[in-house]
């Protein structure tokens, strides 16, 4: 088995794209040189796309966000997690999840089936209309790895993800394939690879939820903004009616100052800096100068709710920035629940549901709804074993995929294991690493490459910015006696 060292992947596509910039000439600046190397299809693309993360931090518990609902499998999930809360315990009673038990068009083998966390019927109504998609159990992976493979102390045989159920590193794994401290993540690598085809690069790669790597590119610049607009430099900024130490006078001559052509290299380097994040600004706002407000679609009135809205109006205002691919995140916190899992995940799993839902309403109104796909990511999952009144740390995870261009009213992957056993000469023994700390069967790797190909990159570019995804070209694993398949595109998106 082949793998790949996580931190080389940046370095090899810098590398690879250095060569070509060789042939084509230095006298341009790195980034517009690569705008003119066509070096993505979507480069020649005259449509508008875009991909949204929605990042969990803090580690969503899995098995009460998609809970197993078949019979068989709730028993076992209801007596793992001690029964319900009433009676102590963390498992969702059964009759609560009649509404939201998912009926995908292809049911699951083994007759498994599976209902969503009863606030989440926003998300249960865009599965069924078909705008929505389940992938069981993702998280990192360098190779497919059974319990066997990751007991085995041949690491360079076996290789795991490093820093497993740490948050940081976990949070910084999922977003750039390395623990933290890593400075390249695979959404600004896919930024890299677009840029060209925006005709200011600099909103190609946009957060609304603060400094975060996976939005971080070789060439590509994270463009940061607060769900209420841009980012102001105060005393230069050109809002209407705003005055620095209450006089006009004053700060026109500090905007004269400080974006004015000097004759010294480092003083004129830090006023281009300063106009440019000046021009950025008024870019932006006169990009979300016609707002969704309450009255175009429902914004949830919550943290999440008003990034994803914000997202909805740099869309809107595309003509404006000149975007024709962007990649955004947005987030929200609190999912560490080591306790009190049952009343604090219920609000929680509904302002995703609610916020997610209504952000593709919007694009369904901009008639975007096949453009623009959100997914969701988180920093692992969390253990099927109760700890008294929440659940700990964990690896493999469920998610979600929104928006037209999905393969929805679907669940990806393979049913995992409804087990907490430790005892390898017993049933339930393997998919998980104890206490249901559940092994992924879907790589991270795997999750992007398939919305890095309908965003419109081919494989070579998409081995480049996803390091371990040549371990995952179709090739199986066989786990008592069951196959599972990792190929590069698991299937939830159309065709680009």
């Amino acid at each position: 088995m082949h793998y790949i060292d996580p931190k080389g992947h940046s370095r090899r596509a810098f590398l690879k794209r250095s060569s070509s910039l060789a042939l084509a000439g230095t006298a341009m600046p790195f980034a517009l040189n690569l705008a003119t190397m066509g070096e993505a299809a979507a480069q020649t693309a005259t449509d508008y796309k875009a991909l949204v993360c929605v990042f969990l931090y803090g580690g969503c518990d899995y098995a009460n966000t998609v809970v197993t609902y078949d019979d068989d499998s709730y028993g076992k999930y209801s007596t793992i997690r001690g029964g319900v809360q009433s009676a102590g315990g963390i498992a969702i009673a059964k009759a609560d999840l009649a509404a939201t038990a998912l009926s995908p068009t292809t049911p699951l083998s083994g007759n498994r089936q599976y209902a969503l966390h009863p606030s989440m019927t926003a998300m249960k109504s865009l599965f069924d209309a078909g705008n929505a998609a389940v992938q069981l159990n993702v998280g990192p992976l360098v190779v497919p790895l059974s319990r066997a493979g990751f007991n085995n102390s041949n690491k360079k045989l076996f290789p795991q993800p490093p820093k497993l159920f740490s948050h940081n590193d976990q949070q910084s794994t999922w977003q750039s394939s390395s623990p933290e401290g890593s400075t390249v993540g695979w959404g600004g690598n896919i930024g890299d690879l677009v840029l060209g085809q925006n005709s200011n690069s600099l909103f190609t790669c946009i957060s609304v939820s603060g400094n975060a790597v996976f939005l971080s590119g070789d060439s590509a610049l994270q463009y940061q903004v607060s769900s209420g607009g841009a980012v102001r430099i105060n005393s230069v900024s050109p809002a209407s009616g705003t005055t620095l130490y209450g006089s006009a006078t004053v700060k026109s001559a500090m905007q004269a100052l400080t974006q004015q052509t000097r004759t010294h290299k480092l003083e004129n380097e830090y006023n281009k800096v300063t106009k440019r994040a000046v021009e950025a600004e008024g870019t932006v706002t006169t990009a979300i100068a016609l707002p969704y407000a309450a009255g175009t679609f429902p914004v949830p009135p919550t943290n999440l709710g008003n990034q994803l809205a914000m997202v909805a109006r740099l869309i809107r205002g595309r003509a404006t920035t000149g975007a024709k691919r962007q990649v955004f995140m947005v987030s929200t916190g609190g999912f560490d629940l080591h306790d009190n899992l049952i009343n604090n995940q219920a609000p929680l799993l509904k302002q995703v549901s609610d916020a997610m839902a209504s952000f593709h309403a919007a694009m369904v109104a901009e008639n975007l709804g096949d453009k623009v796909t959100a997914f969701t990511a988180s920093d692992f999952g969390r253990t099927l074993a109760s700890n008294g009144d929440g659940a700990d740390h964990g690896w493999g995870n469920h998610h979600f995929v929104v928006g037209g261009a999905v393969r929805g009213n679907m669940i990806y992957g393979a049913p995992p294991p409804v087990s907490i056993n430790n005892t390898s000469t017993l049933d339930g023994y393997e998919g998980h690493v104890g206490q249901g700390r559940l092994i992924p069967t879907t790589s991270v790797d795997q999750y992007g490459a398939t919305m890095g190909k309908w965003f419109g990159l081919n494989d070579a570019q998409l081995l480049d910015i996803l390091p371990n995804l040549k371990n995952f070209n179709g090739n199986t694993l066989v786990v008592n006696g069951t196959t599972y398949t990792y190929p590069r595109d698991v299937g939830f998106m159309k065709p680009a």
